[in-house]
């Protein structure tokens, strides 16, 4: 836990000893007004084994050491915001659903669903971490009883275990949205680039029924199944968010990260998630400064820049970060070495922009690395604990079969910001 002898809002890192422990990361990172939960496996909270080999029973796990974690810093799973479930086997999630509700008193998350290749645990068949709000906020902030708003556009597909979006202070979430055509309720007919389309049709009419633009996404995360379609999707990204503005100026892009899953719900070949500037707040934060607090996007040339994305994108007290892959920021080339230079490069790369923003690294609270093989942490683990100088953040690993530019790894991180993003002028 950081020091509270000034007056700026702190991070706060707690574990218990009553859940899962692990000498990488942090169980719980809260700042301000969110909480981020590092990646839970279904391993017995007392004997610190793996449960039994049933997938109900492995999902039950997951969600009771993430509610043990909850508990332990005098949260419940109401305050669940946010839900990402890893699986082995995207037919497993069926079964999950018949259990998942039960956890959720009140409204449920909203929620990604991926299948991965590998886990950090052999056997293991799931894993799930997580966002919770944290209406007390940090040190020096004052607490408050915020309203969690989940929402729904009733013209959009629905998912009976997820709503569409879910505000909390001055951020929102929105749920994977898969390419299912909003008159039909079925997938759209076509390829990757009609899937993507519609993906970013549902996510632009979810925003357009709260009254947000696609220009106050802070961050977008595209799943795909197939490593070789990711220039198609990129063409068809770059229509919902160009380059440049009619009058040739440069255009406002939100932070991106490309994940590989093995398998996606429906069979699609894509889906996308997004995280919303929210600059209205919920209750009782004042509605009339609505939009009032700017979106600060930053680019530096001591990291990899892309025709796609912001670097770091901060609004309000976080910092989103492009997911950052093994690239010489001087050649825009992926690296030549092993996964130990890799996961160096990348490291430096996210340094590189933390610092240029006036940050640290230790101001980080979360981290979500992808590896191509699961079995190169151990190594990954010697290089990333080198770049850390206190409280580890929270971190979920996950092994895919493919990373963009044949890359070993690909490394996505949340920031703190405690001075914030000012209102607009």
């Amino acid at each position: 836990m950081n020091d509270t002898t000034n007056d700026t809002i702190i991070k706060v890192s707690r574990n218990t000893d009553i859940a899962p422990q692990n000498s990488l990361s942090t169980q719980t990172v809260a700042f301000s007004h969110y909480n981020y939960i590092s990646a839970q496996l279904p391993v017995n909270i007392t004997t610190g084994a793996l449960v039994a080999n049933d997938i109900k029973v492995q999902a039950a796990q997951c969600l009771k050491n993430i509610k043990t974690i909850v508990e332990s810093i005098d949260h419940d799973m109401n305050d669940v915001i946010k839900i990402n479930i890893f699986l082995k086997n995207i037919a497993d999630i069926k079964d999950i659903d018949t259990i998942y509700p039960a956890f959720f008193q009140g409204y449920l998350p909203t929620r990604t669903v991926i299948a991965v290749a590998e886990l950090p645990i052999d056997n293991a068949l799931v894993q799930m971490d997580a966002v919770i709000s944290n209406g007390e906020g940090t040190y020096p902030q004052a607490p408050v009883e915020l309203v969690k708003v989940p929402r729904n556009n009733e013209n959009v597909p629905k998912d009976s275990v997820s709503p569409h979006t879910i505000a909390f202070s001055h951020y929102n979430n929105i749920s994977a949205q898969l390419p299912v055509d909003i008159e039909t309720g079925e997938l759209v007919a076509g390829g990757v680039k009609e899937q993507t389309q519609q993906c970013l049709q549902n996510i632009e009419a979810i925003l357009d029924s709260i009254d947000v633009p696609l220009q106050e996404i802070v961050k977008v995360n595209i799943f795909l199944k197939d490593v070789a379609d990711v220039d198609a999707v990129n063409d068809v990204y770059k229509t919902f968010f160009p380059e440049t503005t009619s009058t040739g100026d440069p255009a406002y892009l939100p932070a991106l990260t490309i994940v590989i899953a093995s398998d996606l719900q429906l069979d699609a070949l894509v889906q996308v998630d997004a995280i919303v500037s929210h600059g209205d707040g919920t209750p009782p934060q004042a509605t009339e400064d609505k939009h009032g607090i700017t979106i600060k996007a930053n680019n530096t040339d001591k990291a990899p820049k892309s025709p796609l994305s912001t670097q770091t994108v901060a609004f309000s007290h976080y910092n989103h970060l492009s997911g950052q892959l093994p690239i010489n920021p001087e050649t825009g080339k992926l690296i030549d070495g092993d996964i130990k230079a890799q996961t160096k490069q990348c490291l430096e790369n996210i340094k590189a922009i933390v610092e240029s923003t006036a940050h640290v690294m230790d101001d980080v609270v979360k981290m979500t690395i992808q590896l191509n093989n699961i079995k190169d942490i151990d190594t990954v683990n010697e290089v990333y604990k080198t770049f850390f100088d206190n409280d580890l953040p929270a971190r979920t690993v996950i092994g895919v079969a493919a990373i963009p530019m044949d890359a070993l790894i690909q490394i996505d991180t949340v920031v703190s910001n405690a001075e914030g993003t000012p209102p607009a002028s």
